[in-house]
């Protein structure tokens, strides 16, 4: 048996409740959104968060929750004190529960990504094995699911493909498993690299065919597509690179946006691309383009 004690704050303030709560004997602090918000950065390499916050702590079940109740309820960093909740849970497999959760996911007609303790839903299918919980996503977030479906409706067989950003490596996956000749893998967190190359060989791929790297060793190429899943403002700032890095009439596959974030993208991309119509996913948008002669 555990209590689970919930409360509501500014994500600002997290950091020192998380604090406060590990030092009343707190055993894990998990954080969600509380108002179902859309995450992303303001600016490159900070770090996005939610305005509002639940935090849940976990407490063993003997212990008193009385003296950490009274702190909470006149803490000024607590929001709506008198919302405090406690839970009794029962004790479980936690392991097995949470993996529960996770099934195989379709994008398009024929891509799908499985969890490594569920086999591919038809033999047809052109399946990545990626498990939740990995690094940097695995496949479940609505641009990465954008991305996926252009990647499934693609015929890639004998193209090189750039992954710009590439975090676990799935986009880069999906487009070795689909047929393209050679895939670059990009980021500027050496823990992406690592984790790309792990997924890969995770699934079979070589590293003649998907090669992960550091933005400042990109080899010297021009790729027939181009994906950039990431952020805004740096979409904005990487469009002349992006059209350096693409042959004329390659295609760019932009996400990570939200969709009052379009106008000001797209401009930066107007003149060295034709630009297709938005793909929009909820609050979330994929930009398609072509690089113009």
């Amino acid at each position: 048996m555990w209590q689970q004690l919930t409360l509501r704050v500014r994500s600002a303030d997290a950091e020192p409740l998380e604090q406060q709560l590990l030092e009343a004997g707190a055993v894990s602090i998990s954080y969600l959104d509380a108002e179902d918000q859309p995450v992303f950065q303001e600016e490159p390499g900070s770090t996005p968060l939610w305005d509002l916050s639940i935090l849940l702590a976990l407490f063993e079940a003997d212990h008193d929750l009385d003296t950490v109740l009274g702190a909470l309820k006149t803490n000024p960093l607590i929001l709506n004190g008198e919302t405090l909740q406690i839970e009794k849970l029962e004790d479980q497999a936690w392991e097995r529960s949470w993996m529960q959760d996770f099934k195989p996911m379709q994008f398009g007609r024929r891509l799908w990504i499985c969890p490594s303790w569920e086999a591919a839903p038809t033999d047809e299918a052109v399946t990545i094995m990626m498990d939740p919980g990995l690094a940097f996503g695995s496949g479940t977030h609505p641009t990465t699911g954008l991305c996926l479906e252009w990647l499934d409706q693609a015929d890639l067989q004998g193209l090189d493909v750039i992954d710009y950003g590439c975090g676990s490596g799935v986009l880069a996956i999906a487009a070795a498993l689909l047929g393209a000749r050679q895939v670059i893998a990009v980021d500027n967190d050496p823990q992406a690299i690592l984790a790309t190359i792990d997924n890969s060989q995770r699934n079979n791929i070589s590293l003649e065919q998907l090669h992960a790297c550091l933005p400042e060793a990109l080899p010297s190429l021009q790729a027939d597509v181009l994906l950039a899943n990431i952020l805004a403002a740096p979409l904005q700032q990487l469009a002349g690179h992006f059209a350096d890095l693409l042959k004329p009439g390659g295609h760019l596959i932009l996400s990570g946006l939200l969709e009052n974030q379009i106008d000001e993208v797209a401009a930066a991309y107007t003149g060295q691309f034709t630009l297709a119509e938005p793909a929009i996913e909820g609050d979330w948008v994929r930009l398609d383009g072509v690089r113009k002669a």
